[in-house]
């Protein structure tokens, strides 16, 4: 060690033939001295797993580092545990013994690469990354000096506590009012908060007001946006039709429609060309027209609004659709009454206790009951009438006919007190004589009550005496 102290080469070389020979185990280490000591600028280039590029740091370094102390200062100035770095200098993977100096770091502006590790991957937890955090500050504390003098010491003052969130992916300590990691992006954990003494610098006052501009001009976007669709929609309800706004095909004739050729129902939003919605509408046999759409898992059940088959049909074709429309309702309606005047169009639905119907097409009054028009004459004098002109008239013959039968099914029968014949059109077994106000029984086909009228219970049809039912399939609603 002299002779190389000394620059004495030629006996250092025999020195050290002679110390090999001796076979004495030898460790050289290298005094700080005799590297550079003037310190130097590295450039550093960090990326993680999650980064496309990497990020161009510079760090101030002295060749005579080993690279522990580089770790141990990364993770000082940027807050990187030793354990997620990996520093790759001269395309070589360096270690922790090893110096800056070795691995060719000479000057200003050399190079190296740091590649960070997530702290899955490195497996280190939260724990253990606090631990090693205050082990580190105990072994760089020196230890006190003892007092000169014997006055009264101050009490210690506590650290200041670090303020910030560490990431849960690469332990980045961030600042509080970060939402998201600064180096990996990671989140923010869900329950950490700000601390009410916190106090933001100047940079973070910048970041968050344009977080909070930011914030307002979306919120002004979904305004502007529902008011454009409300006033969209406004200006279509002024339409007869909706046309598709995009390209599609018709899901009937399967032809391509170019955006304004087909029609968009408003009910379903299904989108048909016109000519198949038109042949949809006149080859329907249902009052209401329904949606034509149809595959081998749905049947859409909206229907066509009236707005929208009289914006596809002529002004024949509708008024034709709209007779048989309503030809149809009848034919379906339970209690429909069509009025007895010849060609006459008019018909209505009646209610048990209605038995006149006035036709406001040709203004003539029908006799439900006897269905049949007798102006100026009451059901029986019309009754009576009919059997005198039945003989000779054909008309009169045919109503005779239809009127006995149905007293022959049992949908009509005679009064037991002035026989005019009576129907009941539904509801319950109680009816009345339009003629004579008898009370009628429809079951038993008798007088409800007794000659001495209402409650005599020795004639009629008995019904609930003694608590018995006046026939089997008395509704025992009387």
């Amino acid at each position: 060690i002299e002779a190389i102290s000394g620059g004495d080469g030629q006996e250092a070389v025999k020195l050290s033939q002679r110390l090999s020979e001796l076979c004495v185990p030898v460790s050289v280490s290298v005094q700080s001295q005799a590297y550079p000591q003037d310190s130097l600028r590295l450039k550093v280039g960090v990326e993680d797993a999650q980064s496309d590029n990497y990020i161009p740091v510079t760090v101030d370094v002295s060749p005579n580092m080993t690279i522990a102390q580089l770790k141990d200062k990364i993770n000082h100035d940027y807050g990187f545990h030793p354990s997620l770095q990996r520093w790759v200098i001269g395309k070589r993977l360096a270690r922790d013994q090893e110096t800056l100096f070795s691995h060719g770091v000479r000057q200003n502006g050399d190079q190296a690469f740091l590649f960070i590790l997530s702290a899955h991957a490195a497996h280190l937890s939260r724990q253990q990354h606090q631990l090693d955090q205050e082990q580190h500050l105990l072994e760089e504390t020196p230890p006190p000096l003892p007092p000169r003098t014997p006055t009264v010491t101050k009490p210690a003052v506590p650290p200041k506590p670090q303020l910030g969130w560490a990431c849960s992916h690469c332990t980045y300590v961030n600042k509080p009012t970060r939402p998201g990691c600064e180096m990996c992006g990671g989140e923010r954990p869900e329950d950490y908060q700000v601390p009410d003494i916190y106090q933001p610098d100047e940079e973070e006052m910048v970041r968050m007001q344009q977080e909070e501009l930011a914030m307002l001009q979306y919120e002004q976007s979904l305004v502007d946006e529902r008011e454009k669709n409300f006033l969209s929609l406004l200006e279509t309800d002024d339409h007869s039709l909706v046309t598709n706004p995009g390209e599609i095909d018709c899901p009937i004739c399967f032809g391509s429609l170019e955006p304004g050729e087909s029609v968009m129902l408003r009910e379903c939003l299904h989108s048909f060309c016109r000519d198949c919605l038109k042949q949809t509408i006149l080859n329907s046999q249902d009052a209401e027209v329904s949606c034509p759409f149809m595959d081998n898992d749905y049947s859409c059940e909206s229907t066509l609004q009236d707005r929208e088959i009289k914006a596809l049909l002529t002004e024949e074709e509708h008024q034709k659709f709209l007779e048989l429309r309503l030809s149809i309702a009848e034919s379906r309606s339970e209690h429909s009454f069509h009025c007895q005047t010849p060609n006459c169009a008019g018909w209505c639905i009646y209610e048990d206790e209605v038995n006149e119907f006035h036709c406001e097409l040709c203004n003539e009054t029908n006799c439900i009951l006897c269905k049949a028009i007798h102006k100026d004459m009451n059901c029986k004098e019309y009754q009576d009438d009919l059997r005198i002109r039945a003989e000779n008239d054909l008309a009169a013959k045919q109503t005779k006919q239809m009127l006995e039968g149905l007293l022959q099914n049992g949908e009509a029968m005679h009064c037991p007190r002035c026989d005019v014949i009576v129907q009941k059109k539904d509801g319950c077994d109680w009816i009345r004589c339009l003629m004579c106000k008898t009370e009628i029984c429809w079951v038993t086909k008798q007088a409800r009550w007794g000659p001495n009228g209402h409650g005599d219970t020795s004639g009629g049809c008995r019904c609930r005496v003694n608590n018995q039912l006046c026939h089997p399939n008395c509704q025992n609603c009387h």
